[in-house]
């Protein structure tokens, strides 16, 4: 198993919990209603899912890795925007940044 591989399946395994905990716990729909996104959360959660699962996928379709890589990319991105908007500190921004250039870094070796 290769540096990449281990990326890929961390990351997918992340983004499996991370998507199942917005059903599960109200802290994760709480944070959704703190940055006034409250309308979103399902569809975040879904974008998780669907991403972690495209990850999983991606092991056997470099086409479906890039995608979902660079879809979790973008998501990330967005958090991290979305922290900085809300004024969080910077420990609580570092799982969405973390999260950011684990993802865009996956893209980049999957189009290399």
């Amino acid at each position: 198993m290769n540096f990449l591989t281990v990326l890929i399946f961390f990351s997918a395994i992340s983004f499996l919990f991370y998507g199942i905990a917005y059903f599960v716990s109200t802290n994760m729909k709480n944070e959704f209603k703190r940055f006034g996104l409250e309308k979103f959360g399902t569809l975040t959660a879904v974008l998780e899912l669907t991403g972690a699962f495209g990850l999983f996928i991606g092991f056997q379709n470099h086409t479906v890795l890039a995608l979902a890589s660079s879809g979790l990319t973008l998501l990330m991105l967005l958090g991290v925007g979305v922290r900085i908007k809300m004024k969080d500190s910077l420990l609580v921004s570092l799982p969405a940044f973390f999260y950011f250039l684990l993802n865009a870094y996956i893209l980049y070796k999957t189009l290399e």
